[in-house]
C-alpha cells in the first residue's frame, strides 16, 4: 500500500481538508513540533489503495537572510549587501523545527500532494516543502510521478474533492518570482535602512523611531501620503460666488434651482448677474426631459475592493481585515480572500452559493425572491487567472462569528447577493428654467426598480422632493434670488481606502502585501491613523520623503517599483530570466544607493530643521566611565545614552524603563550601572552601558546585561547571582534579581520565565556552595521574626530552591509580563505545556539538572 503525504499551509486547513477527504473517518495525533497535527486515514489514490498522512506547515518554512558577518550592522559596509553579501535560506521559525518535522513525517512516503494556498507565495512554500521532504521519501521508479499539486479556492466538500480528482503540478516560475522579490527587498531594504538609520540616529535624539527603514514598496506608499499632505499645506483658499434661486410652484412649496454657470470668482461679475436676474419676476420653464437611468450592480468582490470597504465603511485597518478574512476562509465561511479577479467562471455554482443564504433572517426574503424569479448573470469583470472572486461558501450567524468577523462576513455576503441581483433603475427628470438671460436647472430622481440596492441600502438613490408637473413655457413665481459667498477647501488627508486605490493603480505591492506596507508605515511612526482612518504623515515621514525627492525622486515615486513588479510578473509567466531580472534591478539600486550616500547632506539639511541634535536631547542620568561627566538618557525610540563630551552613543534594551542603579560602577570600565525593568510583573536587571555595547569577554555578545556577564568576582554578574538552569528553555540561567525585595524573584536571562520566592524575606543571598543533588547554587534566606514562614519560628535557612523541602511551598513559577508584545521572546506562549503558572520547579519528579554556574563561566576560565 502506498503512503501519501499531504501538506497544507495552516494546521486548521489540514484538519478541515482531511475531514472532508476522509469523510470524518480519520485518526489525529500531534506532530513532534507541537504546533502541527497529523491526520491519518486510508483511501484510494490514482486507482490504488493508499494510506494518507495529512499535515501542514505554519506559513513559510524558510526565510532568506544574509550569512554570518553580513548580519552585523557594525562590521559590514551596507553597499556590500547589493552583490558581495551571500544569502542563505534559514528556517523561518527555528523553534518550530519545521524541516525536521516534515522529514520525520515524509520518511518512507511514496507520493506527496501539496495543498498550499493557490497563489504565488503558496507555490513558493510548495518548493520549500519539497526541498525538505524529497531527500527522505522513497525513490520512485524512472517514469513514476510522485509530486502533485491541488488547486482549490474554498474549503467546501465540492471544491476539495474536485481538487483531489484533478491534481496538477507546482509552478516553479511563480515560486521563482517570489524568491526574486524576497531577495530584492532584503538587499535593497537592508542597505538603505542600515545606512540611514545609523547616520541619522547618530546625529538626532528625537526622531522617535527605532528604525528609519526604507522599502521598495513601503517608501512609495509613504510618498502618496506625504504628497497629499503637501497639497494640503500649499493650498490657498479662493473665494467664489454662487447664484441661488428659489421658485414657488405652489403656495406652500419651494424649489431650489442650481445655476448653470455653477460659480464665478469675481465679486463684481457675480453682483452683475444678481442684478440682472432680480429684474425678472418669474422663472420660465425652457425644457423638461425625462430619462430612465441605471445604477449598475457591483462587480464581483476582489481583495482590494474588500480592503477598501473594510477601511472606509467598517473602520477596520487593512491588515486587521485581511487577518479576519483569512480566518473566515480557513473556517470554510468564504472562498480564498486573496484574488485580483472580479469575474466568475462560467461553471461557478452561483445558485448553490445563493441557496446557502436562504434562511438568514437579514436577507432571506431577497434570496428567496432571486431564486424563484431567476438570478442575473454577474457583470463581466477582470479575470486575472488566479482565484474566483471572494464569495460566501456557507451560512453563518452573528453568534457564530461575533464582532468584526460577522461584520466582514455580512458585507461579503451582501456584496455577493448584489452581484446576482438586478440593476437599480430610476427615472431622472431635468427641468431647465430661465430667469432673465440666466439659466438654472433642477433635477429629480424617482426609483422605478430598486434592484441590488435592497440588499446594499447604502447604495440606494437618496429620496428627494418630487418635482412639480410642468411643461415648456410654464411660469413660476420667484421666491428669492441671492448671492452665496463660499471658499474652495483643501483636500483631506488620504484615507486608507484611497491609499489602497492609489497603490493598486500604480502597481505598488500585491493584493496580499498592500496591507503589510500600510501597516509598516504606521509602525515605523511615519504616519498616524486619524479619525475616519485618515493617514496623517508625521514630521519624520515628511522629512524622509522630501529628502528622497531632493536626492533621487525615483526612490519615492511609484514608477520604478511598478516596473520591477512587471518584471517579477514576467518571471512568474516564464517570460523573463530570474537571474537577469535580479542582476539588472540590483545594479540600478546599487547605483542609486551610492548616489544617495554621496548626497545625504541634502536630506540632513531638512533633518536639522525638524529635529534636535543628540547633545541637546534627553536628561542627565549616569556618568560616563571615560570622562566621568553625566551622560544624557534619550527616551525617544530607540532609547539610548549619549555622552556629549566624548561624542559616544550607547544603545540600551528597549520597551522598558531605565533608571540609575544605586550609583554603582562597573569594575571593568568605571561606567555607572543602570537598571532596566519591564514593570513590576516583569523582569529587571542591571547593565553597564559600555559592556552592553562592547562585550568584555569572548563568550558574551552585544546586548547582554549583568545577568549574562561572566565576570568572576563582580557582585552583579552571573557568576555571583546565577542559581541554576532555567526550568523551561535550553540555554538560560535563573539569576537572582537583587533589586526585587521584599517580593523576591529570580528570572531567566534568556526567556521570560520568572520564579517568585521568599516573599517578605529580609535578605536573600546566593551562596558559593552548591546542591549535592542538582548542582544548583544554594540560597541563604533571612526572614523577619514576625513574618517568618519557616518551621519552628526560625528566621534563617540555607538550601536549594529545587530540592530543599523547606523551600517547596515558597517558590512559584510565572512568565514575565512584557511591556510590548514584540518583546515576548517566543516563550510566553508555552504556559499551557505542563509547567504552568504556580507550578513549583521543585515539584518535578525528574528535574532537569540545572547548569553549574561555574560551567556557565567555562569560556572565561578557558
Amino acid at each position: 500500500m502506498k503512503t501519501v503525504l499531504m501538506v497544507a499551509e495552516k494546521p486548521s486547513l489540514a484538519q478541515s481538508i482531511a475531514k472532508i477527504l476522509s469523510r470524518g473517518n480519520m485518526s489525529s495525533r500531534k506532530g513532534l513540533n507541537g504546533a502541527c497535527s497529523v491526520h491519518e486515514y486510508t483511501g484510494s489514490f490514482v486507482g490504488q489503495s493508499a494510506h494518507f498522512k495529512m499535515t501542514s506547515v505554519c506559513g513559510h518554512v524558510m526565510t532568506l537572510d544574509f550569512i554570518g558577518k553580513y548580519n552585523s550592522w557594525d562590521k559590514v559596509d551596507p553597499a556590500e549587501l547589493f552583490s558581495k553579501a551571500p544569502t542563505e535560506k534559514k528556517e523561518a521559525n527555528p523553534k518550530l523545527t519545521m524541516v525536521k518535522f516534515l522529514q520525520v513525517e515524509g520518511r518512507g512516503c511514496d507520493c506527496i500532494v501539496l495543498w498550499l494556498d493557490c497563489d504565488k507565495e503558496g507555490e513558493n512554500i510548495c518548493f520549500e516543502v519539497l526541498d525538505a521532504v524529497l531527500p527522505v521519501m522513497n525513490k520512485p521508479r524512472s517514469t513514476e510521478r510522485t509530486i502533485y499539486r491541488a488547486k482549490f479556492s474554498s474549503i467546501t466538500d465540492t471544491d476539495i474533492c474536485n481538487a483531489m480528482n484533478h491534481l496538477g503540478e507546482p509552478n516553479r516560475n511563480e515560486a521563482l518570482s517570489v524568491d526574486a522579490r524576497q531577495e530584492l527587498d532584503l538587499r535593497i531594504g537592508c542597505a538603505f535602512t542600515r545606512f540611514q538609520t545609523k547616520y541619522f540616529q547618530g546625529k538626532y535624539g528625537n526622531l522617535d523611531s527605532s528604525l528609519i527603514s526604507f522599502g521598495p514598496c513601503q517608501t512609495p506608499t509613504l510618498g502618496f501620503c506625504v504628497e497629499r499632505h503637501d497639497k494640503i499645506q500649499s493650498f490657498k483658499p479662493e473665494t467664489y460666488w454662487v447664484l441661488q434661486a428659489k421658485v414657488n410652484p405652489e403656495k406652500e412649496s419651494s424649489l431650489t434651482l442650481d445655476w448653470d454657470r455653477v460659480r464665478v470668482f469675481d465679486r463684481e461679475i457675480a453682483q452683475m448677474f444678481l442684478n440682472i436676474t432680480k429684474m425678472a419676476k418669474e422663472a420660465k420653464v425652457e425644457s423638461v426631459s425625462k430619462k430612465e437611468k441605471v445604477k449598475q450592480r457591483p462587480l464581483a468582490l476582489n481583495t482590494v475592493e474588500m480592503l477598501r470597504v473594510a477601511s472606509a465603511a467598517l473602520g477596520m485597518g487593512p491588515q486587521h481585515a485581511m487577518q479576519i478574512a483569512e480566518r473566515l476562509y480557513t473556517q470554510g465561511y468564504i472562498s480564498y480572500p486573496r484574488t485580483e479577479t472580479t469575474h466568475y467562471p462560467e461553471n461557478f455554482d452561483l445558485k448553490g452559493c445563493l441557496r446557502q443564504q436562504a434562511n438568514n433572517p437579514y436577507w432571506a426574503e431577497t434570496v428567496k425572491a432571486l431564486l424563484s424569479e431567476g438570478i442575473n448573470r454577474p457583470r463581466k469583470g477582470h479575470d486575472a487567472g488566479d482565484h474566483p472572486p471572494i464569495t460566501p461558501m456557507r451560512a453563518a450567524t452573528e453568534a457564530e462569528l461575533g464582532g468584526d468577523g460577522w461584520r466582514l462576513y455580512e458585507y461579503i455576503t451582501r456584496h455577493f447577493i448584489a452581484t446576482v441581483s438586478a440593476d437599480c433603475k430610476y427615472l431622472q427628470t431635468t427641468i431647465s428654467f430661465s430667469i432673465g438671460p440666466e439659466r438654472f436647472t433642477c433635477i429629480g430622481k424617482v426609483v422605478t426598480s430598486p434592484g441590488f440596492t435592497e440588499i446594499m441600502p447604502w447604495h440606494s438613490i437618496p429620496l428627494e422632493e418630487s418635482l412639480p408637473h410642468c411643461e415648456k413655457g410654464d411660469l413660476f413665481p420667484i421666491g428669492e434670488i441671492k448671492l452665496l459667498e463660499k471658499q474652495t477647501s483643501p483636500p483631506d488627508y488620504l484615507t486608507e481606502a484611497e491609499l489602497i486605490t492609489l497603490m493598486e493603480k500604480h502597481g505598488i505591492g500585491t493584493d496580499a502585501s498592500i496591507p503589510v506596507h500600510i501597516n509598516n508605515i504606521c509602525q515605523r511612526n511615519y504616519v498616524t491613523v486619524e479619525s475616519g482612518r485618515r493617514l496623517k504623515p508625521t514630521n519624520l515621514g515628511i522629512v524622509l520623503v522630501h529628502g528622497y525627492y531632493k536626492i533621487d525622486a525615483e526612490l519615492v515615486l511609484p514608477t520604478i517599483r511598478s516596473a520591477v513588479e512587471k518584471q517579477l510578473n514576467l518571471i512568474a509567466l516564464g517570460k523573463a530570466n530570474y537571474h537577469q531580472v535580479l542582476e539588472h534591478t540590483l545594479d540600478i539600486f546599487k547605483r542609486k544607493f551610492h548616489y544617495f550616500v554621496d548626497s545625504i547632506a541634502g536630506m540632513d539639511e531638512l533633518m536639522e530643521v525638524s529635529f534636535s541634535p543628540l547633545a541637546a536631547t534627553g536628561k542627565p542620568l549616569s556618568r560616563c566611565g571615560k570622562c566621568h561627566r553625566f551622560m544624557k538618557y534619550i527616551q525617544a525610540k530607540p532609547s539610548r545614552l549619549h555622552c556629549s563630551h566624548c561624542d559616544d552613543t550607547y544603545s540600551l534594551p528597549q520597551n522598558g524603563t531605565i533608571k540609575l542603579y544605586k550609583e554603582l560602577r562597573c569594575p571593568l570600565d568605571d561606567f555607572e550601572l543602570v537598571l532596566w525593568s519591564s514593570g513590576s510583573r516583569g523582569k529587571s536587571y542591571p547593565l553597564c552601558p559600555y559592556c552592553y555595547n562592547h562585550p568584555p569577554f569572548r563568550d558574551m555578545k552585544k546586548g547582554m546585561g549583568c545577568n549574562e556577564c561572566t565576570h568572576p568576582t563582580c557582585q552583579h554578574s552571573l557568576s555571583m547571582l546565577g542559581i541554576g538552569q532555567c526550568v523551561e528553555c535550553e540555554n538560560g540561567v535563573l539569576v537572582l534579581d537583587s533589586t526585587s525585595g521584599p517580593k523576591w524573584k529570580m528570572a531567566c536571562n534568556k526567556c521570560n520565565v520568572i520564579v517568585h520566592f521568599f516573599e517578605n524575606a529580609h535578605k536573600v543571598r546566593v551562596s558559593p556552595e552548591t546542591c549535592d543533588l542538582c548542582d544548583a547554587a544554594l540560597v541563604d534566606v533571612d526572614f523577619n521574626k514576625a513574618k517568618s514562614p519557616l518551621p519552628g519560628d526560625e528566621t534563617q535557612h540555607s538550601g536549594c530552591i529545587f530540592c530543599d523541602p523547606v523551600f517547596q511551598d515558597l517558590v512559584e513559577l510565572k512568565h514575565a509580563a512584557m511591556r510590548h508584545p514584540m518583546h515576548r521572546g517566543g516563550q510566553g506562549k508555552r504556559q499551557g505545556r505542563g509547567r504552568g503558572k504556580g507550578r513549583r520547579p521543585g515539584g518535578r519528579l525528574n528535574p532537569k539538572k540545572p547548569k553549574d554556574k561555574m560551567a556557565a563561566l567555562a569560556a572565561y576560565f578557558v
